[in-house]
């Protein structure tokens, strides 16, 4: 099972980064950084899967194929902003974790741009 060898290489993770904490606290973040990168690589054949399932989906049915990248970039930017912001605030830098969070959610609101005007156009030309 696959969430059991994630939780593994949380625990890991963590344990490396408490006793680092205690003799070399400049060095903690290494261990998060690596054990993140190890549970995204033990992640990659799920995403992919799922990124598939869309693809899939999309080709067959009536939804632009356009929109579907654009849903699966804004999830992309959400789930690597989050990650960012959270190595900003185990270090302790709420400032930048702020500052990458503001970003993120700029980026996906002018993403999201041509999918709110098809929405408000399609509704125009709903209504009479």
């Amino acid at each position: 099972m696959e969430i059991v060898k994630i939780i593994g290489i949380g625990f890991i993770t963590l344990i490396v980064t408490i006793i680092l904490k205690q003799y070399k606290k400049e060095y903690a973040i290494f261990p998060v950084l690596i054990g993140g990168a190890i549970i995204i690589f033990f992640s990659m054949h799920m995403i992919q899967a799922i990124i598939d399932f869309i693809n899939d989906l999309s080709s067959q049915s009536q939804y632009h194929n356009q929109f579907i990248t654009l849903l699966l970039k804004i999830t992309g930017i959400s789930i690597l902003t989050e990650y960012a912001v959270s190595i900003c605030k185990d270090t302790g830098e709420n400032a930048i974790a702020n500052k990458i969070d503001f970003g993120g959610k700029i980026i996906v609101i002018s993403l999201s741009i041509p999918v709110i005007a098809t929405t408000l156009e399609t509704l125009t030309n709903l209504l009479p």
